[in-house]
């Protein structure tokens, strides 16, 4: 299940411009449709993105697999479950703001969002000052 950088692009660049059209019509209220409708595109991604991490997060449990340097990767593969989590809880809650079932405030929708933001940032710095002590 590896996808070339091409599919990837087309796939990412696809889904985008889907995404796009439907935020457009329903903002010029050419669609009525629910909120949670507009973003089943970012969702459609995110669940592709989510299985090809959980598939490849699972091949580690497989036998004959060679542990050596991996435990760097692993980390990285958690961090970046924890960054679409985050992702999709930060869409669940602006949906859910925007069609109104909920009184929360806006603030509180963004949490995920400026967490995960604040964990790119400093998985960002360690990948640029992070040097290595052999």
């Amino acid at each position: 299940m590896r996808m070339s950088l091409a599919q990837r692009v087309l796939l990412t660049w696809l889904f985008t411009l889907l995404f796009l059209i439907m935020l457009v019509l329903k903002l010029d209220e050419k669609a009525p449709w629910n909120w949670f409708l507009i973003f089943i595109p970012v969702w459609i991604f995110d669940t592709i993105l989510l299985v090809m991490l959980i598939v490849k997060m699972a091949g580690r449990c497989k036998s004959g697999f060679d542990p050596r340097n991996g435990s760097q990767n692993m980390k990285k593969k958690v961090w970046y479950l924890i960054a679409m989590l985050l992702k999709l809880a930060f869409c669940l809650t602006l949906c859910a703001k925007l069609q109104r079932f909920t009184t929360m405030k806006l603030a509180y929708v963004f949490i995920p969002l400026w967490a995960l933001l604040i964990g790119g940032m400093v998985e960002l710095g360690y990948n640029i000052f992070y040097v290595r002590r052999d």
